[in-house]
């Protein structure tokens, strides 16, 4: 069961594990992302983040895609994180399941527009979050 979609460029962090896992009772994070599976140094970091108790399952985005319609993570409390409001887009237009996606936190850049306090989007992102409702 899908418990939510968040975009945090931060991908794991204290927020993510001492928050937001306990309150939507998660057994396992699913890290959707095309670079951090070849990325050995990133791989290790987010596993020493991790909450003991919480599996965790780190795929690009296309086999995150794949593993959620083929069911395999059905038996879960999935929270599924991307990095950027463009997987994120590419997470729910791939998997029907989601209802919702939580803008988290979106690094400030040349160019984007403040939302919210750690929010911050580009006329893409725009796009891409209209897209998605």
């Amino acid at each position: 069961m899908i418990k939510l979609l968040r975009v945090d460029y931060r991908l794991i962090h204290g927020q993510i594990t001492t928050s937001w896992v306990g309150q939507l009772g998660c057994d396992c994070i699913l890290i959707a992302n095309d670079k951090v599976p070849g990325d050995i140094l990133r791989k290790n970091a987010l596993k020493l983040a991790k909450p003991p108790e919480t599996k965790l399952v780190m795929k690009t985005v296309e086999d995150s895609i794949e593993a959620i319609n083929s069911g395999v993570t059905d038996k879960y409390k999935l929270f599924v994180i991307v990095e950027n409001v463009q997987d994120a887009r590419r997470m729910v237009e791939g998997c029907p399941v989601f209802e919702r996606v939580n803008l988290g936190n979106i690094r400030m850049y040349a160019g984007a527009k403040q939302l919210g306090t750690t929010v911050f989007v580009s006329e893409k992102d725009m796009e891409d979050i209209r897209a998605m409702q």
